[in-house]
């Protein structure tokens, strides 16, 4: 009977030696990332769970820099896309890794209406709209402060964006949480308000390539779950969803990038291979599966989960040699890949779109989780 008390007992100080081992791994750290031209400091957080993810975000951009899970063989590499320094991102940044907004992807030559008031924005792109213009939310300095509970750690980032900064009506006061979790989640939430009203549209933009390699990510497999998307004009402003059936973005079942990327296909000339939204399969409001991606090589696999109606997937097909990243690899022709959960481009000036529009008193709030596994 002792012998069996004495056992229970040093199991149960093993088990709680273990639990406290595993907590003790999480940590948040922050240190210097570089100065602005005009002074600013830039600090960047260091974010580990008790498993050994690390991912690293900047105030500048709330730019997720870095993001290292482990292989099939419990090697850890980073799988995003970005730069060592911060002149990296101040010289060229195609947006790797940062928050976007005002208006995540495109609005049609700048222009939408509110209240028979028609405002006009940036035209940055092929005569078009992008991603909040010439000094979006991936070019400002967000505040910063840690937060955590017993199970996960992570980064409250928030900035207002004044009345009519770039052109967008309302002061608009942001908060991006960025929550990694024991269970190997990353969660993205997103929330809103303002004084005028206005339109918002918030997503992250990180370049995603599960090799951890500097290879490209045609070999990756990709499921979107959706029965349509949304073809585009020369200038990838959406045109009428239609469905996939039968076309290269049928990505319903696991289907390699690389796949039918080369077909001879109006909207993969348009886009310069896969730069369209899916409209996403929904259930409800609640978190509906999105998107999952793997990588055969690693094992690395990642699901996506989120309360938008839309994903935005790009092949990085802008991607042309030019851009030495970190630790000076060159990043080739669809060496990234973004998976952008967000409403449908150009919504401003669709009604039969879901809305974008935020009004005074009501709170914008969306939620994405990518779950990091092996298989």
């Amino acid at each position: 009977m002792k012998k069996n008390i004495l056992a229970i007992a040093l199991l149960f100080v093993f088990v709680l030696s273990c639990d406290t081992k595993r907590k003790s791994t999480q940590s948040v750290q922050h240190d210097s990332f570089g100065v602005m031209p005009d002074g600013t400091a830039i600090e960047q957080y260091t974010l580990t769970n008790a498993n050994g993810i690390e991912m690293k975000v900047i105030t500048y951009g709330g730019i997720i820099t870095s993001l290292k899970v482990p292989d099939r063989d419990g090697n850890f590499a980073d799988v995003v896309l970005g730069y060592d320094n911060l002149e990296g991102y101040l010289e060229q940044n195609p947006y790797f890794g940062a928050i976007i907004g005002r208006y995540g992807n495109r609005i049609a030559k700048g222009v939408f209406t509110l209240d028979s008031v028609q405002y006009k924005l940036a035209q940055n792109n092929i005569g078009n709209h992008l991603h909040g213009g010439d000094v979006g939310f991936d070019k400002v300095v967000w505040r910063a402060e840690s937060i955590s509970t017993e199970n996960t750690i992570g980064l409250k980032l928030t900035y207002r964006s004044k009345d009519m900064e770039e052109g967008y009506p309302g002061n608009l006061d942001i908060t991006v949480n960025y929550i990694l979790d024991d269970d190997n989640t990353l969660t993205f939430e997103y929330f809103a308000t303002t004084d005028k009203k206005t339109i918002v549209n918030l997503t992250n933009h990180a370049y995603y390539n599960l090799t951890g390699k500097s290879r490209d990510i045609l070999g990756h497999e990709l499921i979107i779950n959706t029965g349509e998307y949304l073809p585009v004009d020369s200038t990838l402003i959406p045109l009428q969803p239609e469905s996939v059936t039968g076309t290269p973005f049928d990505f319903s079942k696991p289907k390699t990038i690389g796949k039918d990327i080369e077909a001879d296909h109006v909207q993969l000339k348009n886009g310069g291979g896969y730069d369209h939204c899916w409209i996403i399969n929904k259930t409800g409001d609640a978190l509906n599966f999105a998107a999952s991606l793997y990588d055969p090589g690693s094992g690395r696999f990642m699901e996506i989960f989120t309360t938008e109606p839309g994903i935005q997937f790009y092949s990085g097909n802008f991607l042309d040699g030019t851009i030495t990243g970190k630790g000076g690899v060159v990043y080739n022709f669809r060496t990234g890949l973004c998976l952008e959960t967000q409403h449908y481009p150009d919504s401003p000036n669709r009604p039969e779109f879901p809305t974008t529009t935020l009004n005074p008193g009501e709170e914008y709030k969306t939620k994405t989780v990518t779950k990091f596994s092996i298989k």
